[in-house]
């Protein structure tokens, strides 16, 4: 499988702690080429709804408060195409969760089928419209595959599952704490594991074994959160992974750990 790490919309500068220069938030997101299963996305982003009509598609305070760039070039159909793929061939979306910049990609690629925990789903579906959970982002019908927050244990965390029609190398990893059915996905890319880890932190500093929160990002991590324990749990599980299994742990919008990968 070859991963492309893609950055599907830019949003407010923000200072780094550690002396790396200050550097717009990301939508963190990854598209793997697959030989049996097309073309697989791993988050939506912003999408080009988003982009042309952000007054009906998003919500005002939303934007005031994360301040979007909304270019055309970032969003995930551009990108795809611009990689040399055809967009029709993103057979499937794997969401860490339906928050409005990671689901607002889905009208874009209609055809694909559409990963998602079961909770998340429910939450969207109940709470939507919303800050968090736009409605047009699935106006369109998508091909919802949900899965329960049952499964295996692996490298220490609990219901951890394949998921349906997927190369074995990909993983659905429950994360709860953010959403009530937050996820990250796990990818071999031959030599290690690679974890998207969703909004499950907001700074790299949150992963060192003493942690390091982010003063304006712990704002947006604290606000927006639906239980305290499960994501401090969460974050544990993730700490772990990096430290005692040499997972490659990374978050959706840090943008200097994007920056990384980037290289």
């Amino acid at each position: 499988m070859r991963i492309h790490h893609l950055n599907l919309g830019s949003m407010r500068e923000i200072d780094s702690l550690d002396g790396r220069p200050a550097a717009r938030a990301v939508c963190h997101a990854l598209l793997i080429e697959t030989p049996a299963s097309g073309l697989v996305l791993v988050e939506a982003g912003l999408g080009t709804d988003d982009v042309t009509r952000p007054g009906e598609l998003l919500e005002r305070e939303w934007t005031e408060l994360v301040e979007p760039v909304l270019v055309p070039a970032e969003t995930a159909v551009r990108q795809v195409a611009a990689l040399g793929h055809d967009p029709a061939d993103v057979r499937h979306i794997v969401l860490t969760h339906l928050d409005v910049d990671h689901s607002g990609g889905l009208p874009d690629f209609p055809g694909a089928q559409v990963h998602v925990m079961e909770a998340e789903l429910a939450a969207a579906m109940a709470e939507a419209p919303s800050r968090r959970y736009r409605p047009g982002h699935w106006a369109h019908g998508p091909r919802w595959v949900t899965y329960p927050g049952t499964g295996t244990t692996w490298l220490g965390v609990e219901g951890v599952r394949p998921l349906a029609g997927l190369p074995e190398e990909i993983l659905y990893v429950p994360l709860d704490g953010h959403t009530r059915g937050h996820a990250g996905v796990a990818v071999n890319d031959g030599d290690r594991w690679l974890l998207h880890a969703g909004d499950a932190y907001f700074y790299h500093g949150e992963l060192l074994r003493e942690p390091a929160s982010h003063p304006l990002m712990d704002i947006v991590q604290l606000d927006s959160q639906v239980d305290a324990e499960r994501r401090v749990s969460s974050q544990e599980h993730l700490r772990s992974l990096a430290h005692d299994h040499g997972v490659a742990v990374f978050s959706a919008h840090d943008p200097w750990e994007l920056s990384d990968y980037l290289r």
